[in-house]
């Protein structure tokens, strides 16, 4: 299930660009979709839900804007269960908790009765947004989660996303606590797993980041 939005010249890209609605971006609807975001809203608290939905438009609207061809099923399940590893019930004491999270994303698409290398490439997509960057040429889906992600918590790039679009997203899906919930959670994986990643950010400034977002001023 792979979408691409074709490119448009010039300044009627331009134009098209600044229209783009939430009702224009690709939302699959499929079973293993439904369950996905079932999970999450299971376990996730409100703020944590949202930020996963808002993970998944803000890359189908990137993907739009630069005509980027993607699976949208994978990108869907895989923004949905990319932060379950912070939750209690799957939080894990051994890995990081992307890593955590790859592998419920691995045995929620086993029951979903993907194939084995599905499995894996949601695994790798949930592991990789933690990633400093990932190659758009190597993995798309792992490059559209890293960069919404780090565009809903950081604010990184977020004027490469239509302003209208962005005050309809966060008028459907509020950001609600999420910059203190993901504060609290990062730094507390953080001190329990300094090697992880996210010991690497808190050391790098994150903390700063999730403060200064943008989104948070519209």
């Amino acid at each position: 299930m792979r979408h691409r939005r074709p490119g448009w010249p010039g300044a009627y890209r331009r134009d098209m660009l600044e229209s783009v609605r939430i009702d224009d971006l690709v939302i699959p609807d499929t079973p293993a979709c439904r369950g996905a975001l079932e999970v999450a809203a299971q376990y996730h608290s409100p703020s944590l839900l949202n930020h996963s939905v808002r993970a998944y438009l803000w890359a189908a609207a990137y993907a739009q804007v630069n005509a980027i061809d993607f699976d949208a099923e994978l990108l869907y399940v895989s923004s949905m269960l990319h932060d379950i590893g912070l939750v209690a019930e799957f939080d894990s004491h051994t890995v990081p908790y992307e890593e955590a999270g790859g592998h419920v994303a691995w045995a929620f698409c086993a029951g979903a009765g993907w194939s084995p290398e599905r499995r894996q490439r949601a695994c790798e997509v949930v592991v990789r947004h933690m990633w400093e960057e990932v190659p758009l040429e190597e993995d798309a889906e792992g490059h559209l989660l890293e960069l919404s992600t780090g565009m809903d918590i950081s604010g990184r790039r977020t004027d490469e996303i239509p302003a209208g679009l962005r005050q309809e997203v966060l008028e459907r899906h509020p950001r609600l606590e999420i910059a203190k919930e993901f504060a609290t959670c990062v730094s507390e994986q953080g001190a329990r797993k300094p090697e992880s990643f996210a010991g690497r950010f808190v050391r790098g400034g994150i903390l700063d980041r999730i403060a200064g977002n943008p989104l948070d001023r519209l």
